[in-house]
């Protein structure tokens, strides 16, 4: 089964960073967000990957290309100018990076892809967020409802603290962002079966507004429920914080060994 994750956007309120490169290249313990996104589904045996680009593409063509040409032991052979592998690659996956324009919209973006996705079922999320999703619960819930796509629905954290009171106005529990939210919200790690395609018009169209609306009104779109980890990287406040978890060793989104 293929996964799709749409890595085009300008991430603008990541600006100090996304100068330089695109959202999904945005490092969290040393590693871009994309990776760790990559991991989560490698992990779980999905390793068939295309990666939808757009702004700064080419720093992530860049950084697949040399990692799995440099991620192991190499051998240099000056006299026929060949780079030698010597080692397993750093991952068994399997990467088509499209190019899907600078300015194409989501459901555009998803729509250019669509010779690659006619074959069956497959996963979609976004290049900017991570959770401890278990992929195959996730799948197996969508076989068995019939809708034409699922979503994940997940609490985000709340951007405050929460507090709890005893009778006298003292403080009893404070806890730092829970992941309370404001209700449910899509969190990406999406299942859409391919005749979502035939819905998207073209470059203009948003998946969001213009496809997941119009499956919900026909109650062709179903949700997932996630109450555990999610977390996007919209902000530096967002980059920061997944850097402490990471940093903590209590990553909850990190599923391999």
């Amino acid at each position: 089964m293929k996964v799709v994750i749409l890595a085009g956007g300008l991430g603008t309120r990541l600006a100090e960073e996304t100068a330089v490169v695109p959202k999904p290249m945005v490092e969290v313990g040393g590693r871009p967000i994309l990776w760790h996104i990559m991991k989560i589904y490698g992990s779980q045996g999905f390793d068939q990957f295309v990666v939808a680009l757009g702004y700064k593409g080419d720093v992530i063509k860049r950084f697949f290309y040399e990692f799995q040409l440099l991620g192991g032991n190499i051998t240099i052979d000056f006299a026929s100018a060949r780079v030698l592998p010597r080692s397993a690659p750093p991952e068994p996956w399997t990467l088509d990076l499209i190019e899907t324009g600078a300015e194409t919209m989501t459901g555009g973006r998803l729509k250019r892809l669509a010779p690659l996705l006619r074959d069956g079922p497959f996963m979609l999320t976004y290049g900017d967020g991570v959770a401890d999703v278990d992929l195959p619960r996730l799948l197996a819930y969508h076989k068995s409802h019939g809708r034409l796509a699922t979503i994940t629905a997940v609490r985000p954290p709340s951007r405050f603290g929460g507090l709890t009171f005893d009778g006298n106005g003292l403080v009893t529990q404070f806890s730092e962002k829970p992941q309370i939210g404001e209700g449910w919200i899509n969190g990406g790690f999406m299942v859409l079966d391919p005749a979502v395609l035939d819905r998207i018009a073209g470059d203009e169209s948003s998946l969001e507004s213009d496809v997941l609306e119009e499956l919900a009104k026909e109650g062709q779109l179903a949700a997932y429920q996630h109450g555990a980890f999610w977390q996007c990287m919209d902000t530096l406040r967002d980059k920061r914080q997944l850097e402490q978890i990471w940093e903590s060793g209590r990553a909850a989104w990190k599923l391999w060994s």
